[in-house]
């Protein structure tokens, strides 16, 4: 199975510091591990701010993610499009768009926000 990976999980997957929940779907060899640009915008921006919780190289994290075989799934017009469509449920652009992308590709979402899963049945709560 496809998986888009938010921010968080994606730098936990890094650091080697997953919840177990999320582990049991990183470590499952028959899923495609995918991420977005958005996650890497989100650790430029948050990284630039002195935010401690993305207090990593963006530049290595990509390059981490890739050599892990890790898949970059790119936004595409018709992703930010589709943002226009979720309800006002969550104000992250970050997390609005990753969503955007994994109901658009209709792939399921690995998110650590506990409040993701209110806007579709796909989205996986592993935090």
């Amino acid at each position: 199975m496809k998986l888009l990976l938010d921010t968080h999980i994606l730098l936990w997957a890094a650091a080697g510091d997953l919840p177990p929940a999320a582990r049991r779907y990183i470590d499952d060899m028959s899923n495609t591990l995918l991420f977005s640009p958005a996650s890497l915008w989100e650790v430029v921006i948050k990284n630039g701010l002195s935010r401690g919780d993305f207090n990593v190289d963006p530049v290595l994290l990509h390059d981490g993610l890739v050599s892990s075989g890790y898949e970059e799934l790119p936004i595409s017009a018709r992703h930010t499009l589709f943002v226009a469509s979720l309800p006002p449920l969550h104000k992250d652009p970050f997390d609005r768009i990753l969503l955007s992308q994994a109901v658009s590709e209709g792939v399921p979402l690995l998110t650590a926000d506990a409040a993701l899963p209110r806007y579709h049945d796909s989205v996986i709560f592993a935090g």
